[in-house]
């Protein structure tokens, strides 16, 4: 073979090796962490099943005005006419789930129930979120003796029983409300953050870009509030996902325990089970069954895509 068909095969050759570098890097370049998290979230079977779980119970809670076929609150003469002491209305044509203990619309009080406890816990994981990012950065990008206060505190709320805090802080309340709830949820939820993102933002002090920042004399508060924080997000908000189904859970318990809101007008999951599902539960187990099977669903939804989410993100969970 000759040195001039060498040189061409090796020209071939090299041509070949450049194109497949070059399909490589358009393959695997250039695909950020957000895309490729997304890209597994919709391969993973459970991601979709939580998904669609928690898209149709925001979808019922927005839209409750337009799907509940009744007033949740309107007292209804063909339910109240046939009411007694040992029996309440069952499923009929114009009520499927039937009648509530006061003669109103149970599958109405449910539609709205979901609009209720949306709210309750999107309000409590948004207040817990705000503080315990607030202690986290405080403690994560200080450190010293800011850190240890800030971190024996978390500690001493993480010590005792989620539940059990809460009760006690609504306990502490003159008279409890729908925002004692909140609150007292909210609270609870404040170490879990707090934690997550100071240990996210101390493994971000020794990182690479934040020393060559610091060698470059940026600025202490831009290096926290521009590399720091936002690179140290990224696992709260997968938490806050899941903090969600632990929010709706404790209000639910909140209120069966008689220490939420004490309107019984207001169709709320958790007062429903407590109010009436206990205390007519031989007459009709309905009334329970319906609303723990929604606060179960809707749990088991949020906590289906919370680890979901920390699976696709975090590489150290991926199976």
């Amino acid at each position: 073979m000759s040195e001039r068909s060498i040189g061409v095969l090796g020209d071939r050759k090299k041509a070949r090796l450049d194109e497949l570098a070059r399909a490589s890097a358009a393959d695997r370049g250039g695909v950020s962490l957000v895309r490729d998290a997304a890209r597994r979230l919709r391969r993973n079977p459970v991601a979709i099943i939580g998904a669609a779980i928690v898209g149709l119970f925001v979808l019922v809670a927005i839209f409750a005005p337009l799907i509940a076929p009744h007033d949740p609150v309107q007292r209804f003469d063909e339910l109240t006419k046939n009411l007694t002491v040992d029996t309440i209305p069952g499923a009929s044509g114009e009520f499927p789930l039937g009648s509530d203990p006061l003669g109103r619309d149970f599958l109405s009080r449910m539609i709205y129930g979901a609009r209720q406890t949306l709210f309750v816990g999107v309000l409590a994981t948004l207040i817990g979120l705000a503080l315990g990012v607030l202690i986290g950065a405080i403690a994560g990008a200080f450190g010293g003796w800011v850190d240890v206060v800030l971190m024996r505190l978390t500690d001493v709320m993480l010590a005792l029983p989620s539940l059990l805090l809460a009760i006690t802080l609504v306990a502490m309340a003159s008279r409890s409300s729908q925002w004692t709830v909140i609150f007292a949820v909210a609270i609870v939820s404040v170490p879990i953050f707090a934690r997550l993102l100071r240990g996210s933002m101390l493994a971000q002090r020794e990182s690479d870009h934040v020393l060559a920042a610091r060698a470059l004399g940026v600025k202490e508060r831009n290096i926290v509030l521009r590399h720091m924080l936002p690179n140290s997000l990224t696992a709260v908000i997968v938490q806050a996902t899941l903090t969600f189904a632990v929010a709706i859970l404790d209000a639910a318990a909140l209120s069966f325990l008689g220490l939420g809101d004490p309107d019984i007008n207001r169709a709320e999951w958790g007062l429903m089970l407590g109010v009436d599902g206990q205390r007519y539960f031989e007459v009709r187990p309905e009334l329970a069954y319906y609303p723990a099977l929604a606060i179960i669903v809707v749990a088991l939804g949020f906590t289906l895509l919370g680890e979901a989410m920390r699976e696709a993100i975090d590489p150290k969970n991926r199976r």
